[in-house]
């Protein structure tokens, strides 16, 4: 399983990226009372949901809307109107 140090890892043994800093960053997800993106907080996890890329392909597709404030309505658009046709044009082949 993917952990949040592996990308450092292999970024520190790639050629020529020796002098480059690699930072950490923090870990983001969707806070259900505050009805936005916030900074997790492993403290207050109940709070939170995780929405992988795989769930919001998922909602984009079958035109389900993901929470309110986890996207901007017209970037969420741009987002559901690309998977909704990748689907349409998948299912007719």
């Amino acid at each position: 399983m993917f952990q949040k140090h592996h990308g450092m890892e292999v970024l520190s043994m790639a050629p020529g990226l020796s002098s480059l800093e690699i930072i950490q960053f923090k870990v983001a997800a969707y806070h259900k009372e505050k009805k936005q993106m916030d900074f997790f907080d492993p403290e207050k996890a109940d709070d939170f949901m995780f929405i992988s890329g795989t769930k919001m392909r998922n909602y984009a597709k079958t035109g389900e809307q993901p929470p309110d404030g986890f996207m901007c309505p017209t970037g969420w658009k741009v987002v559901s109107d690309f998977y909704l046709a990748k689907a349409a044009a998948e299912a007719k082949m």
